[in-house]
């Protein structure tokens, strides 16, 4: 691949991932149609308790029958497979209380503190998802991961399929 065309593939990855998240809901609104009622946006509460001030963020949202799950780190000492296995099994236990289940992932996110973890963070990676994992993109992110960790990982994922 030419570098003029490697570049132009770099910049518009992010539009594809969205277009790729965009078609992906198209069953959901689909079947709410059917349904005769829309999709409704739901936030799902860490142990179905709301926090008692609103939240920065919310970590799992769902539309229709996809749910969403914001990035999760782990902020404490440990090395790359350390940290990788913490945020998988978070994101497990995220996806299998509302529903899902890691065989069930549409789309992966991996952002990395540092790219020289990718090969540790693969080790890790490797076969959580099923036999038939989503698709993934994975980065080094410039400056870091917030508080401290060595990765982070959000993904879209099919409620009850």
């Amino acid at each position: 691949m030419a570098e003029s065309d490697r570049r132009l593939f770099l910049k518009r990855a992010p539009l594809m991932a969205t277009a790729a998240a965009a078609a992906a809901a198209v069953p959901a609104v689909a079947d709410a149609a059917q349904a005769g009622t829309p999709p409704a946006k739901r936030v799902h509460w860490r142990g179905g308790q709301r926090p008692e001030r609103p939240p920065l963020f919310s970590g799992v949202v769902s539309y229709g029958n996809l749910l969403f799950i914001s990035g999760i780190g782990a902020h404490f000492p440990g090395d790359i497979k350390a940290h990788t296995d913490h945020v998988l099994n978070e994101i497990e236990a995220q996806l299998e209380e509302a529903g899902s289940s890691m065989a069930q992932v549409l789309k992966v996110n991996v952002y990395l503190n540092d790219l020289a973890d990718y090969d540790g963070m693969n080790e890790v990676y490797q076969g959580r998802f099923g036999a038939e994992p989503g698709v993934r993109t994975t980065i080094a992110a410039a400056g870091g991961i917030p508080g401290g960790s060595l990765v982070e990982i959000d993904c879209i994922a099919v409620i009850g399929a």
